[in-house]
């Protein structure tokens, strides 16, 4: 029986464009298109710091069919340091960068990179010290919109040691990534692998534990203020004992971070002691190891007096942070601000108002007590009455319905709203 590690990434994106970004700010895209490469470094590095016994990728290297020269130069660079090292390195391509697909500038790869092909599940055997420590089975897209469950392709063999499936696929119909390759985690269970490294999902994860593991990495470096594109982004160290995994240790390795920092004003005498809590909290993200560059969005919450000095002067605040942070290292860049706060009122004395006022939080207060009983008829027939012109003609497949869990954020962005307009006093 053996013990090793190995690594799983995916979703690297090497090079992305960040073309609206660029035509505004195109030092700025710059910096996010080099994150992606260094990031790509730091996984190289990664693997030869902690001799891993092979790497495996599990799609979407870049980020389209036309794959930038640079991205694959860099991406060649960096498997011929594995090869050099005695790393072998598994690739399956996704939705981004299908096999049958584009355009591709290398016509052959360092001796031990093996990329698997689309018709098949090809089984690569992994040996060390002349021992077959692992099978890694895998299967890439052929073409963009891959439809079919490629999981249920995949078996275990009779091969002694692990055994790792290496797949670009949505598992479980995971929210806000396409249904390519639509899989179940009963599916990645019959298999009878022993670890799914899997890619598409851009939020790491572990999905499965035990007998059968199964993880996304999420991708290496985010990319937008996207819930899942925030925080901590880079790759998973596998460590396997006795043939089975043991554990698995998520390795943060993104340069640049997409954050939201948060701010309460309930207690807050003045706009300076706004700025000094929202200051402090970029200042603890900068000190993260590894930080190069912080994009971060501001959001401002809370009820008190000092929400007549922000309404309307969002901008004017984000601007007065970005100076603020002007040649600090790492560099911090406030994209936006999002105020959320309301004035110091007393909401249980506004409710039993015989004005338009009370008459509004009373009707928010069905719908929200029709969504707690579970049915949430009310709120559902009221969404659907904001759908419906979205959901004829050319729109109709690209508007996504709104899910229960987002009506209750959206009623209390309707009471905040309202109460903002109508200047309430309690």
């Amino acid at each position: 029986m053996s013990t090793f590690t190995f690594l799983h990434a995916a979703d690297l994106h090497l090079d992305t464009p960040f073309e609206g970004l660029g035509a505004q700010r195109p030092e700025l895209a710059e910096a996010l298109r080099e994150a992606s490469l260094r990031a790509f470094e730091r996984l190289i590095d990664l693997a030869l710091e902690r001799r891993v016994a092979f790497v495996v990728l599990a799609g979407d290297l870049y980020d389209g069919a036309e794959r930038g020269v640079r991205a694959q130069l860099a991406f060649r660079r960096g498997l011929e340091r594995l090869s050099r090292a005695g790393i072998a390195a598994l690739i399956a391509h996704g939705n981004h960068d299908p096999v049958d697909e584009g355009w591709g500038a290398i016509a052959s790869w360092p001796s031990l990179v093996h990329v698997f092909g689309s018709k098949a599940v090809e089984s690569v055997p992994i040996v060390h010290e002349g021992n077959r420590i692992a099978t890694v089975h895998g299967i890439s897209f052929g073409t963009r919109s891959e439809r079919e469950n490629l999981a249920a392709r995949f078996r275990r063999g009779p091969e002694a040691g692990l055994h790792v499936g290496v797949l670009h696929c949505n598992v479980d119909g995971q929210p806000g990534h396409d249904p390519y390759a639509p899989c179940s985690t009963a599916d990645l269970t019959a298999a009878g692998l022993d670890y799914w490294a899997l890619g598409h999902v851009h939020a790491g994860r572990v999905l499965l534990r035990g007998r059968t593991w199964a993880a996304y990495s999420g991708n290496l470096q985010g990319r937008s203020f996207k819930p899942a594109e925030q925080g901590a982004k880079g790759a998973l160290l596998i460590h396997v004992v006795d043939d089975a995994v043991a554990e698995v240790e998520p390795c943060p390795l993104a340069p640049v971070r997409f954050s939201t920092v948060t701010a309460d004003i309930d207690g807050l005498e003045d706009l300076p002691a706004l700025e000094r809590l929202l200051l402090d909290e970029a200042q603890g993200l900068s000190e993260t190891p590894g930080c190069e560059g912080l994009m971060l969005a501001a959001k401002v919450v809370g009820r008190g007096p000092l929400h007549r000095s922000l309404v309307g002067r969002e901008e004017a605040l984000r601007s007065a942070l970005e100076d603020a942070t002007q040649g600090r290292r790492p560099w911090i860049r406030w994209e936006r601000l999002e105020r959320r706060t309301s004035p110091e009122v007393e909401r249980e004395v506004l409710v039993q108002r015989a004005d338009l006022v009370g008459g509004i939080l009373r009707r928010l207060d069905a719908i929200a007590a029709d969504l707690e009983a579970g049915s949430g008829a009310v709120g559902r027939a009221m969404i659907e009455s904001l759908e419906l012109p979205l959901r004829g003609g050319a729109l109709r497949n690209h508007v996504p319905p709104i899910a229960d869990d987002e009506i209750a954020a959206l009623l209390e962005s309707v009471e905040r709203d309202a109460l903002d307009r109508l200047e309430v006093e309690a």
